[in-house]
């Protein structure tokens, strides 16, 4: 099972629905999808293989991490630290500004920050489904402290060339 995460916040992440679709249609993801979509519309979705949820509680998340195969998921800080603390195969997809999908492009730069602890992340479709069909190993390894996040990421977006994402 694939675990397909967009987190729960009030704007859409169509990008990410849409990358899904294409993902089922070319028959890329071949095994079953649960998708918690938040506030994102599921309408164009409609395939035999998904289930798709508005939200899940912290326990049915865990569980489901546990069960999944690979976690495709937003890049909240919050969701990839529960990620790396269980060990999961994942990779991020940063929500972009952009495309109206958050209020600044700081899940990009979370995102390129934590790659170089062996976190993956996707800005292409054509990145995604690479991972998809070639997944990531899972996640061995320590983060940081949650007091140390913030003051990590400060430090880390200060040195960072806060060029557009791609």
């Amino acid at each position: 099972m694939i675990v397909f995460t967009l987190g729960t916040i009030f704007f859409p992440f169509d990008r990410a629905v849409d990358w899904l679709h294409e993902l089922l249609e070319q028959e890329i993801i071949v095994e079953p999808v649960l998708l918690q979509h938040g506030a994102t519309s599921t309408a164009k979705l409609n395939h035999p293989l998904l289930t798709s949820v508005a939200s899940l509680t912290r326990k049915e998340m865990y569980e489901s991490v546990k069960q999944a195969s690979l976690i495709i998921s937003h890049a909240g800080q919050g969701s990839t630290r529960m990620l790396a603390e269980s060990g999961a195969c994942f990779v991020l997809l940063p929500r972009l500004k952009r495309y109206g999908e958050h209020v600044d492009d700081h899940q990009f730069y979370f995102a390129r920050t934590v790659e170089k602890f062996g976190i993956h992340y996707c800005t292409e479709l054509s990145q995604l489904a690479t991972f998809v069909k070639q997944r990531p190993s899972s996640f061995q390894g320590e983060l940081f402290d949650a007091p140390s996040l913030v003051k990590h990421l400060i430090t880390q977006y200060r040195s960072l060339d806060l060029k557009e994402p791609i």
